[in-house]
């Protein structure tokens, strides 16, 4: 009798590993434009889920669209989102070190209204996903990206919330905030010495005075970058710090159990 189980099961279970064998993460690059600027971004999804699922917009760090914001586009999709990581820079413009990381972005930061058109071209290629539920979609970036998906915000994005790793907390308008219909997440190191106080500060009262529903996390011992692992200190004050990459990504998915629930 256990034998003839055993025969009858057999079949049954490997249609079912034939099935997770087909079921994968798919990745793709996607050309889309802002203006006449071509931009390639970076679409990742789980094909074993299926219809539609939340969205989630990721921007890059000031070094553009690479192999960082790849990987954390990829984590989000095995966890059940489809994600798309957006190119604020332009196709083919990748910088190679910190002089050119720097100029690029000092290029969107002294133009917050081309930076916002940049991020919500992105937003646009993830709302039309026909695997986006247009309802439930945030936006998270890191350091350059944190600032910008902040920026989004302020543009009255139609998005369920925005999450900030160690990212850029000005804005030359803060009034702007009122535009604002997503919660906001800030995950910041407290010993960033590229965020300094008075930016803190300015920071809270706009989000006070805008009444936007709005959380800030401060991790002790914790500098700028600290998300990355490829952040070894070369840039004094921007170093890897595990415990705060952990500690961030699960209030990033706290976050998201309460902006995403049905």
């Amino acid at each position: 009798m256990k034998l003839l189980i055993s025969v009858l099961l057999t079949p049954v279970a490997l249609l079912l590993a034939s099935t997770q064998a087909l079921a994968a993460l798919q990745t793709r690059t996607v050309e889309y434009k802002q203006g006449n600027t071509v931009l390639e971004g970076y679409l990742a999804y789980d094909d074993a889920i299926k219809g539609k699922r939340p969205g989630v917009l990721v921007v890059h760090e000031w070094n553009g669209l690479q192999s960082y914001a790849k990987q954390r586009a990829e984590q989000l999709a095995k966890l059940g989102y489809v994600a798309f990581a957006a190119d604020i820079y332009g196709k083919g413009i990748r910088p190679k070190n910190a002089e050119e990381s720097a100029a690029q972005a000092k290029i969107y930061r002294q133009d917050r209204q081309l930076l916002r058109a940049r991020a919500n071209a992105g937003l646009q290629v993830l709302q039309k996903n026909p695997l986006t539920d247009v309802k439930r979609i945030a936006a998270i970036g890191y350091c350059f990206g944190g600032g910008t998906v902040l920026e989004l915000a302020r543009s009255g994005a139609n998005i369920a919330g925005v999450v900030s790793f160690h990212g850029n907390l000005d804005t030359p308008n803060p009034a702007d905030a009122n535009n604002i219909k997503a919660k906001v997440l800030v995950l910041h190191g407290a010993d960033d010495p590229f965020v300094p106080e008075e930016q803190i500060t300015a920071f809270e009262n706009e989000m006070r005075q805008a009444n936007v529903d709005w959380q800030f996390i401060s991790y002790g011992r914790t500098v700028h970058s600290f998300t990355n692992p490829e952040a070894k200190g070369e840039i004094k004050g921007a170093e890897y710090n595990p415990i705060a990459d952990q500690r961030s990504w699960q209030a990033m998915r706290q976050f998201f159990a309460e902006i995403f629930k049905k």
